[in-house]
């Protein structure tokens, strides 16, 4: 699969798609700074990390998909599931990248400022998200290839 930016997408979602997307992140994140102010920044902290984007993403990606297959005249339940499947490996992949980046941050902030770490961190997390996709692609295609013969 190649990376590629198609703006189709964007065409296709309304307006309140996006305000509900906003709106949900918003609130998972408010949420979160509550819990952190009730129970500490360590809590407060397994709650930032909930993908605030990803339930409403989803769920907008299966319908968006659906709804393309059944305007051909195909069923399209199936489709949709797959492409949100498929989004919520991605996301899998970004959270690898994600840990790397509260591990930087976490082990370096003592001793450096904050512009620095979060640099350090942010190359980390796109490396690593890159690196694990790359990965995968690289083992998808060695299990379709089928085990060598020897």
């Amino acid at each position: 699969m190649k990376i590629k930016l198609d703006s189709a997408g964007l065409r296709q979602s309304k307006w309140y798609e996006y305000a509900f997307r906003f709106l949900f992140g918003g609130t998972v994140t408010a949420l979160a700074a509550l819990i952190a102010k009730r129970f500490g920044p360590e809590i407060g902290g397994l709650f930032l990390a909930f993908p605030a984007i990803l339930p409403a993403s989803a769920t907008l990606i299966e319908k968006h998909e659906k709804q393309k297959k059944e305007r051909s005249g195909k069923i399209g339940a199936g489709r949709g599931k797959a492409a949100a499947g498929v989004d919520a490996i991605g996301a899998s992949m970004g959270a690898i990248g994600l840990a790397v980046f509260a591990l930087i941050v976490w082990l370096r902030l003592a001793e450096s400022g904050m512009g620095m770490v979060l640099a350090e961190a942010t190359l980390a997390w796109f490396i690593t998200s890159v690196s694990v996709w790359k990965l995968r692609e690289v083992l998808w295609r060695r299990i379709r290839k089928g085990p060598k013969q020897y």
